[in-house]
């Protein structure tokens, strides 16, 4: 077992960060000229959503601490991957942005040497999130930074992050994990049946966190189902209405069932640490401390909803793809095998011109959502428009 096993199908991106590493280690034993061999102070990791990119970061850091460059099992390796090393920062937002008080108490820890590891790291898994306030005052550290700290930023793609932070970083891409390296790690990892381990890593389109949702929960299954119904019912306008009030509902649903597991908890944790509840007067900052938690769980909810939204449209996407397939006879491997029969229907009675047109509906009702247009009026828009198209 290394850090980089839970790395699947990331094989070329592994080989750069383990040269770093042993730059990173040869620096840290004061070698000549060991900076030349591919350690820098700044990275920015992309790749597509599931392609493990917070994975990476968090390896790469475990990686940069091990005196054995990354064994998993040792002390440095087991804290920095359970975020309690004194010497990783692991920055991650539930919430729609990175405020820039968060950034900059990070640039203050950054400026700091290491108390027991090597490396002083900074990881920023959402770095596409971080507000115009943020990555300014991010800049400067980046620019500047302190001997021995590493930066080590996430997004989607490099367009995600502002230029003037991106041109000081070195770029690393991830690649989406090919279906069988998913399949075979859902085998080998959860014991996972190799029949569903193939669907799952099939309907996940290399999303690792996603498949691993698939295989082990029939729930997840049973409303990605529900999703791809949706094409199939389109007979009339009222039918399309009412598919894009089921999605949200859905969406808000599955939201709100997630928000209430951990909303409680930190409510709890909260009133705990300000004493309300116990003997005495209630702390004067107790109102303005929950009403501000209030709203951040509002806010992350919101984001909850928009990400299951966006995951629907992703599968119906596939579905569309998969008539596409069928209609230009690509032989290309479908992603929804399992309901091959109901695709060569739909792709029958449409041409694959208009196929395009409904994958274009797809595409900007995503865009438009991204753009906080009202979820309902954009999926309305996207039913309607996959009806006539």
């Amino acid at each position: 077992m290394t850090v980089w096993d839970d790395l699947v199908g990331q094989e070329p991106a592994v080989a750069v960060l383990q040269k770093a590493v042993s730059g990173a280690s040869a620096v840290v034993r004061g070698e000549s000229g060991a900076a030349v061999v591919g350690m820098t102070h700044a990275w920015l990791i992309t790749g597509p959503p599931g392609s493990g990119r917070s994975n990476a970061g968090r390896a790469f850091a475990a990686a940069l601490q091990c005196h054995q460059d990354g064994c998993g099992e040792c002390k440095d390796c087991q804290t920095v991957l359970t975020g309690a090393h004194p010497d990783v920062s692991l920055i991650r937002t539930e919430l729609l942005s990175i405020r820039v008080s968060e950034i900059r108490e990070l640039v203050r820890r950054a400026a700091m040497s290491p108390t027991q590891g090597r490396w002083q790291v900074m990881v920023i898994e959402d770095a596409d999130r971080l507000t115009e306030q943020a990555a300014d005052a991010l800049l400067k550290s980046i620019e500047e930074p302190a001997p021995r700290t590493v930066w080590v930023l996430c997004a989607p793609t490099v367009e995600d992050v502002v230029p003037t932070i991106r041109s000081r970083c070195r770029l690393l891409v991830l690649r989406t994990p090919p279906v069988n390296a998913v399949a075979q790690m859902l085998v080998a990892k959860l014991g996972i049946d190799a029949d569903l381990a193939g669907f799952a890593a099939r309907a996940a389109q290399g999303h690792i966190g996603r498949a691993r949702a698939l295989a082990r929960d029939e729930e997840v299954r049973a409303r990605r189902s529900k999703v791809l119904e949706v094409p199939f019912a389109l007979r009339d306008l009222g039918a399309c209405l009412k598919a894009a009030q089921q999605l949200v509902e859905a969406a808000k649903e599955e939201a709100k069932a997630s928000a209430e597991k951990v909303d409680e908890k930190e409510r709890a944790a909260l009133e705990q640490a300000l004493g309300v509840g116990t003997k005495g007067a209630k702390p004067r900052e107790a109102n303005a401390a929950l009403k501000e938690l209030e709203d951040q769980q509002k806010a992350r909810a919101k984001r909850w909803e928009r990400d299951v939204l966006d995951r629907s449209l992703v599968d119906l996407m596939a579905l569309y793809r998969d008539v596409l397939v069928l209609q230009t006879k690509a032989g290309t491997e479908l992603i929804n095998a399992e309901l091959t029969r109901q695709i060569e229907a739909l792709g029958a009675r449409t041409t694959p011109e208009s196929t395009v047109r409904r994958l274009g509906a797809i595409t900007a009702c995503r865009e438009a959502i991204e753009t906080n247009v009202a979820p309902l009026l954009a999926l309305e828009a996207m039913t309607i428009g996959l009806f006539e198209g």
